[in-house]
């Protein structure tokens, strides 16, 4: 992540901080849903349990999907199938526009 943010976490890590979506986790509402990949180099299982029970700790509606075997970009075809499908039920649950009344 050098390229991106200029210096390492060991010499800059307030600058990692800022861009830490932990650090922001008590202004999240939304419900979100976390699929994960659980050889995941790029966003870390640890790192998404975390998010995960923080959101729950503070009671945001949230739902978390590890897929085995998975990395950073889930490649078998039944976890495929499966992350769309997890997102549409989300979508339908949590986006879904109101009926007229």
């Amino acid at each position: 992540m050098i390229p991106f943010f200029g210096a390492s976490v060991y010499r800059d890590p307030a600058i990692y901080r800022h861009s830490s979506p932990i650090e922001f986790i008590q202004n999240v509402t939304t419900p979100t849903l976390v699929l994960v990949g659980e050889r995941d180099g790029e966003c870390p299982l640890p790192q998404s349990l975390e998010f995960w029970h923080a959101l729950k700790d503070l009671n945001v509606k949230t739902r978390l999907v590890v897929y085995p075997g998975e990395g950073h970009q889930i490649v078998d075809a039944e976890h495929r199938r499966d992350v769309l499908n997890q997102s549409i039920d989300w979508f339908n649950k949590y986006l879904r526009p109101l009926k007229p009344q």
